[in-house]
């Protein structure tokens, strides 16, 4: 806890900056309210109060709400290479072969295979990523509309 010239505040590693004030010191086993503005923030603010509860009773805090999933990080990966390689004039095929594999690739029936519309997915992400949504990665919570 620190004190500061509008309260306590409670110094959050996670988050950044003090999800929690309070006007007066905190008491041991004294009972609080969480108050959270409905502002822009607010999903970012409502994750952070059992963070504050947990710490609050000595327990982990549990994992960042801003952390990405293994698998949204390997799509991520995914969509920048394939967009990479189309920028490059690679064909969806070709891109295909360095994304997946060469020997998951078919011969024949390339126009109706999973792995192409996937590739296809991937790129279209990609470009979209570019325009501008990668800046909705930092700030969590919020999904492309």
């Amino acid at each position: 806890m620190r004190r500061a010239t509008d309260g306590w505040h409670r110094a959050a590693r996670r988050c950044g900056r003090s999800p929690c004030l309070s006007k007066e010191p905190p008491l041991l086993g004294a009972s609080y309210t969480a108050e959270l503005p409905f502002d822009g923030d607010f999903g970012a603010r409502a994750y952070a109060v059992p963070w504050e509860w947990h710490a609050i009773n000595g327990r982990a805090p549990g994992p960042a709400f801003h952390e990405l999933s293994k698998q949204r990080r390997q799509r991520l990966s995914a969509a920048i290479r394939a967009l990479d390689a189309h920028s490059a004039g690679g064909s969806y095929r070709v891109i295909a072969e360095v994304l997946f594999g060469k020997k998951r690739i078919p011969d024949r029936a390339w126009k109706t295979y999973d792995l192409r519309n996937r590739t296809i997915r991937l790129m279209q992400g990609g470009i979209t990523l570019m325009r501008g949504s990668y800046r909705k990665l930092l700030r969590p919570g919020r999904r492309a509309e």
